[in-house]
């Protein structure tokens, strides 16, 4: 999974594309917790209708469903999906940016709403 979370596409992954999915499946999310119904996927995975998943993002980040925890047909890890060198360096560009525009009294690029 890869796409934005908007009201459209939150649990856009429910049972439904679950089961569609079966028990060969295998859900990878890097994109937003949100995409994923949790709650849906952990009993898919512990009742055998999906065959594993991969997540580096969660429906309510930092916490990661106890459940998944234990389970070795889950691949878990924090969210790294955009850790390149040159997202790394795009992204302390824009602090830099938006620290100038702060101390200069202009509106930052990326404001906190």
């Amino acid at each position: 999974m890869l796409c934005s979370l908007s009201k459209g596409t939150k649990h856009i992954v429910n049972r439904k594309a679950i089961d569609a999915l079966g028990p060969k499946g295998i859900i990878v999310n890097i994109g937003r917790g949100a995409l994923i119904d949790e709650p849906e996927l952990v009993s898919a995975l512990l009742e055998g209708r999906l065959a594993g998943a991969g997540l580096d993002v969660f429906e309510h980040e930092p916490k990661v469903p106890e459940e998944l925890l234990g389970l070795e047909n889950v691949v878990l890890q924090p969210h790294v999906g955009s850790d390149t060198v040159e997202t790394g360096i795009a992204m302390s560009d824009l602090v830099i940016k938006n620290l100038e525009a702060h101390f200069q009294n202009k509106p930052v690029l990326t404001p906190v709403i």
